[in-house]
């Protein structure tokens, strides 16, 4: 039932820019936004150049680097940034340069240490801080009367790292740079991986010369190709270049100032025939050398200068970063970081630290994914392991997709396009495997053409390699990557990208996953050969028929390739068959426990697998999936109890997933607990969170947890504060993202909406869901009032124009 209403406001109440709330409820907003800073009053621990000090049995460690440097990176490539005043370490990844390990299909490896030796000891008022704000990492302290500055940055358009020293006195600044390539020749101390030293093995040069230092090199098994630059621009003073007794480096004496570059590049390069060719030597040609590509950046980013090379990257980096403001805390505490984490792990009453690793997160996120670079891996694209644990890769049983999962709601759907760029390339090889598997498993399903069985996809992918079928993850598997894709059209509305790459991805994934079914006696069609991700057994991984990661993600893909059809007003003969098995999948279970199964044979929660395994696989239908929702409650209740029974203590990125699950549920308490158990718990001094090691996940995935505990919209609607906790009784966010690519910003006091703005970006209806429709106020940018309807369940709908912004106040 629809009531039309027309409601006058008066212009007054409409003031929506940054501010504050004031007594009577309306937005009085001010034009800046908090600057948000990582920092410490002391440099991070550094161990130096002896890397067999940081080797250990296992995956390695190396807690100075993982805890308490700072990263900045720029997609291509990261740094980690140590603020030392004895000896600055730059440690270097490049996400193109792997070695064989692990597994023999290529893992991320460390590219370089650039050292900038001041020998500075007994400074003072030393700080070292991150600005979020402006992606600038910045150093500064006094030495013997004089003050000395630093700006690091990862220039993203000049694909450079750039970094300006400063001295307060002239020819005060002398320093000695030199660089390292680390791990070569591969001891067998560095074996700890179970590779062979073939597979591991990498080769370098350093020279030095006038004012460059150029570090290439070669990693024999995969016929790669590499090369860093340092070059030094300094003003005043003079450049001594010395090779003498192997030490490669460059003194600065008694410069005003001096500009660092630094560049770095392989013979990778992204194509279908990385992933087609099986044989490692032959998937680069180990006669392509980068130094003319790094040579050309290093020369270009000179001639700009280091002025020039910050208003870029300012430009390009605000561009993105900018657009989303989240304010929860009251005030922002004046303490380093690191206490600041410390404190909250003794008392969380000081919710400052939830506001900052949000926006951490998307820092995070721009600094190691973007257009024509490599997607986030594991680990971002940061890291300074000779054998990255497990390989620094992409993860496609959930790691990779928390990558991106707030991506679009945070406004950073740019960000994505590095990962479709990597899928677009590695989609051929994922036919092939689709054809083995469907030849191998469901003979009588088999199609004898090159994409008649769809494409799929295991577990690990990297920059080189992308699995088939896993022993530990179903079928499934491909669904859940695929649900990015139509997450990225809903949220853009972008339907040329619908036509060109998320349909034909729905399309063939359909059609794999089409063949994986077993019609049994009472009419329903399961997976055969299903497992729930990772979920062991009597101590192997279980394998079986319909588990609910599997059929749940079966139906996401056939209900989305169902609704890009009708968008796109296609009519593929395979559309009937998706509408005719789309009902018998039987996704979810209720228990003899009250809990979702995440087996079909399962009865009471616990009888099959791990009761408290890492992997919620099964309520994926619930977050990132939309099968689970409020129209169906029992499932609600259902998944709530699995939570309950799988408890909070786990792996850093379980967190983060169960933080959405309880956003998806409305437990706004039990949301935000498992936030601030996660902050506690796997949050290192500089922010970076820990599975453990560290990996880029958990930032990653809980930041999209904060913005889905804000703002939903995967019902139909946007549901405002959907599971907003006490804690943040009061606050403010501007331009979080909904489907439909409306962007919201949001007023609340008291735990109570007073204000709301719309931007229409694409037009179309719109529709709110408020706790209330009583005293509800909308009017366009030009004080208009507008015409809306509501429903039964307190939802207001009404038109909206491109590029249109709608005004609501609640009274």
């Amino acid at each position: 039932m629809f009531k039309i209403i027309r409601i006058i406001v008066l212009i007054s109440f409409l003031s929506f820019s940054k501010g504050v709330i004031s007594q009577n409820n309306t937005s009085q907003l001010n034009a800046t936004h908090r600057t948000y800073e990582i920092w410490d009053d002391q440099p991070a621990p550094n161990r130096g150049k002896d890397y067999s000090r940081i080797q250990a049995r296992g995956y390695p460690t190396d807690s100075d680097w993982e805890a308490h440097s700072y990263p900045i990176g720029n997609g291509y490539m990261g740094a980690n940034i140590f603020g030392r005043t004895d000896m600055e370490r730059i440690q270097i990844t490049d996400k193109t340069l792997t070695n064989g390990a692990p597994y023999g299909h290529g893992g991320l490896t460390n590219f370089g240490e650039v050292f900038l030796e001041f020998d500075h000891y007994e400074v003072k008022n030393y700080k070292r801080s991150l600005n979020l704000n402006e992606a600038i990492l910045n150093v500064s302290y006094e030495y013997e009367g004089v003050k000395y500055t630093r700006e690091y940055l990862a220039n993203y358009p000049q694909n450079v790292i750039a970094i300006k020293l400063k001295a307060s006195k002239k020819a005060k600044l002398s320093l000695t740079v030199s660089a390292v390539v680390p791990y070569l020749r591969s001891a067998d101390a560095y074996n700890h991986s179970g590779e062979t030293i073939e597979n591991i093995a990498k080769y370098a040069n350093t020279t030095a010369q006038d004012n460059l230092i150029t570090f290439a090199g070669n990693v024999p098994s995969f016929s790669l190709n590499f090369e860093g630059q340092v070059k030094i621009i300094n003003e005043g003073g003079k450049l001594i270049a010395n090779n003498e007794n192997g030490s490669n480096e460059i003194r600065i004496i008694d410069a005003n100032s001096a500009t660092i570059l630094i560049s770095t590049g392989t013979n990778y390069e992204l194509n279908e025939d990385i992933f087609l060719q099986d044989s490692t030597e032959l998937k680069l040609n180990s006669k392509i050398f980068p130094h003319k590509k790094v040579t050309e950046i290093i020369e270009n980013a000179s001639l700009l200068g280091y002025k020039k090379l910050k208003e870029s990257h300012l430009k390009d980096y605000q561009n993105l970063f900018s657009r989303v403001n989240l304010e929860v805390s009251p005030s922002v505490p004046n303490i380093p970081t690191k206490t600041l984490v410390e404190n909250y792990k003794q008392d969380a009453s000081d919710i400052y630290l939830e506001e900052l690793m949000f926006h951490f997160g998307r820092y995070l996120l721009i600094a190691s994914s973007r257009k024509g670079t490599l997607p986030s891996t594991l680990q971002g694209v940061w890291s300074q392991y000779h054998v990255t644990p497990w390989s620094g890769g992409y993860w496609h049983n959930i790691n990779v997709q928390m990558n991106y999962w707030g991506a679009f709601n945070t406004n950073l759907a740019e960000t994505f396009t590095g990962y479709q760029e990597y899928f677009n390339a590695f989609t051929p090889k994922t036919y092939q495997h689709a054809n083995t598997y469907i030849k191998k498993w469901h003979p009588s399903a088999f199609v004898d053409s090159e994409k008649g069985n769809g494409w799929a996809i295991g577990t690990g992918s990297n920059a080189y390699h992308v699995n088939g079928s896993s022993g530990h993850s179903g079928p499934g598997t491909g669904g859940f990557t695929t649900k990015l894709f139509w997450d990225r059209f809903e949220f853009t509305q972008d339907t040329t990208y619908l036509r060109e790459q998320a349909y034909p991805a729905l399309l063939g994934m359909s059609t794999f996953l089409s063949k994986t079914l077993l019609a049994t006696e009472d009419g329903k069609l399961l997976v055969d050969r299903s497992a729930s991700p990772e979920q062991r057994h009597n101590g192997v991984h279980y394998m079986t028929i319909g588990t609910t990661f599997d059929q749940g993600f079966v139906w996401e893909t056939y209900n989305d390739l169902l609704k890009s059809a009708k968008i796109l007003g296609t009519n593929d003969p395979f559309l009937e068959i998706v509408r005719n098995q789309i009902d018998k999948l039987d996704p979810i279970i209720i228990g003899e426990s009250g809990q979702i199964k995440e087996y079909r044979e399962e009865k009471k929660y616990g009888d099959i697998g791990d009761p408290k395994h890492r992997h919620i696989s099964h309520l994926c239908g619930l977050y990132p999936g939309t099968l689970i929702d409020s129209k169906k409650p029992e499932w609600m209740e259902a998944a709530s109890t699995v939570l309950d029974f799988r408890g909070n203590k786990t792996t850093g990125w379980a967190m983060a997933h169960r933080m959405n699950i309880r956003a998806r549920t409305k437990e706004a308490e039990k949301a935000y607990e498992v936030y601030s158990e996660f902050l506690r718990e796997r949050t290192s001094p500089n922010l970076w969170t820990v599975h453990p090691p560290f990996q880029i996940d958990g930032n990653l995935g809980t930041m999209a947890g904060v913005a889905e505990m804000l703002i939903q919209s995967h019902e139909g609607f946007i549901e405002l504060l959907p599971a907003l906790p006490k804690a943040w009784q009061t606050g403010s966010f501007d331009r979080l993202v909904a489907r439909g690519n409306f962007e919201v910003s949001l007023r609340w006091k008291n735990s109570k909406i007073s204000s709301v703005k719309i931007l229409s970006k694409s037009g179309g209806k719109c529709s709110i869901k408020l706790p209330n429709t009583k005293g509800v106020q909308l009017k366009d940018r030009m004080g208009k009032q507008i015409v809306y309807k509501i429903t039964d369940e307190d939802i207001i709908e009404f038109n909206t124009k491109k590029s249109g912004k709608y005004f609501i106040t609640i009274k």
